[in-house]
């Protein structure tokens, strides 16, 4: 997948497979975004409306979009307050979340809640992930999950 810092950028590859559910979340800054986004947590640029301050990104089959606030064209339903998205958190499955808490906390970046390893009853069996909550600059919660498997209920 491309991850072009021009204006405009390239489109997405051939063979990008679009997400049939993609947040978009307003940003304040879209550059500040972007270091969390993608210098921390590992998503790439997919592609990018510069003019639109706009930027759509993937990992590992995850898709979100920013938009900066007054730029383009937004649907606000009303007053945005920080931290943004309150009572939402954006659960991201990720194959392991070591690479991405490392990132963070070479960057000085506070987490949430600390890693945490949690089985949740799913029917008659418990699915069990490693996961943790960060928020990002605009206060969007976040939790990244790697799945520790699955097994009977206890």
């Amino acid at each position: 997948m491309a991850d072009s810092n021009a204006g405009g950028g390239p489109s997405p590859a051939p063979d990008f497979v679009w997400a049939p559910l993609v947040p978009e979340l307003l940003v304040a800054n879209l550059a500040a975004s972007l270091v969390f986004w993608r210098d921390l947590c590992g998503f790439e640029i997919a592609y990018r409306r510069d003019e639109d301050g706009f930027a759509y990104l993937a990992r590992e089959g995850a898709q979100l979009m920013l938009e900066e606030l007054g730029e383009g064209r937004q649907w606000i339903t009303g007053p945005l307050e920080k931290p943004f998205g309150r009572g939402i958190n954006f659960q991201i499955a990720v194959r392991v979340v070591e690479p991405i808490l490392d990132a963070l906390a070479v960057a000085g970046w506070p987490l949430h809640m600390a890693p945490e390893d949690k089985w949740y009853r799913a029917g008659e069996d418990e699915v069990g992930v490693r996961q943790f909550l960060v928020q990002d600059p605009d206060g969007y919660l976040i939790r990244f999950s790697a799945s520790l498997g699955r097994r009977p209920r206890s």
